[in-house]
């Protein structure tokens, strides 16, 4: 079973290219998880914090009844690492970008760190929830996303999910994610990969996440030139990486 987990503020459907190539592969056991407030309802007093997250994840891949060959993007990512240093048992594989998150050097990019901010955190937020959503749209294409997915996405930007960001980036701030990544280089994981878009700047550089992959006993798959939404960008390309990565797991 693959099973792909986004991130903020995303949808779900940034992972539909990937994964009609897939299905175009002869892969159809695909399974597409919107992490709360991201494209899916919060359950009542839901914190949002990256533990909470963490067990969100780790109850879903139990739910599903067997091992997951898992990929994660960005805070997707984030949440493959936390379920890793909780549940590595429930993963036949791993595949995850934004390694440089868990670098001892990673700094948060700038919206991050006025997220983790009292008061900016909440005027940033609030402007991009209140958004008009064919202006967000417009802006998202313009980051990366296609027409399409860019709208999908926008009509999901709420101020549910606004909080979501402040308390999950808050939760995260360092050296959350730098302790993380100490814990998983001091365990025996599943064999991974660590996905690294070169020309991607929100997760630190390439050599950082390299150093992650070596840390965590991983290999990488790289894709030269390629940014932050690296599924869209080049689904084809992405998929038959993936594929191969599998293949060499049996």
């Amino acid at each position: 079973m693959k099973v792909f987990v986004h991130g903020n503020p995303e949808t779900s459907a940034i992972w539909q290219p990937i994964a009609d190539e897939l299905k175009e592969g002869g892969l159809s056991d695909v399974v597409l998880l919107s992490p709360p407030g991201f494209g899916s309802s919060t359950p009542p007093q839901w914190t949002a914090t990256q533990l909470a997250y963490t067990e969100w994840l780790i109850n879903e891949v139990e739910r599903l009844g067997e091992p997951a060959d898992i990929v994660g993007h960005d805070w997707g990512a984030g949440h493959v690492y936390g379920a890793l240093a909780r549940r590595p048992d429930l993963f036949s594989s791993w595949a995850a970008d934004c390694g440089g998150l868990l670098h001892t050097n990673y700094v948060w990019h700038d919206a991050a760190q006025a997220w983790q901010t009292p008061g900016v955190g909440e005027e940033s937020v609030g402007l991009l929830t209140h958004m008009d959503k064919a202006d967000l749209a417009g802006v998202l294409e313009g980051l990366g996303m296609n027409q399409s997915i860019a709208g999908d996405v926008s009509m999901h930007v709420n101020q549910e999910m606004g909080r979501c960001i402040l308390a999950l980036y808050r939760s995260a701030a360092q050296p959350a994610m730098c302790d993380l990544g100490a814990r998983l280089a001091s365990m025996q994981l599943p064999r991974g990969a660590v996905i690294i878009p070169t020309a991607d700047t929100y997760a630190g550089t390439p050599e950082m996440a390299r150093d992650i992959a070596r840390s965590l006993y991983a290999t990488t798959i790289e894709l030269a030139g390629r940014g932050h939404w690296w599924m869209i960008e080049d689904p084809a390309t992405a998929a038959r990486q993936l594929i191969e990565f599998w293949g060499a797991t049996t």
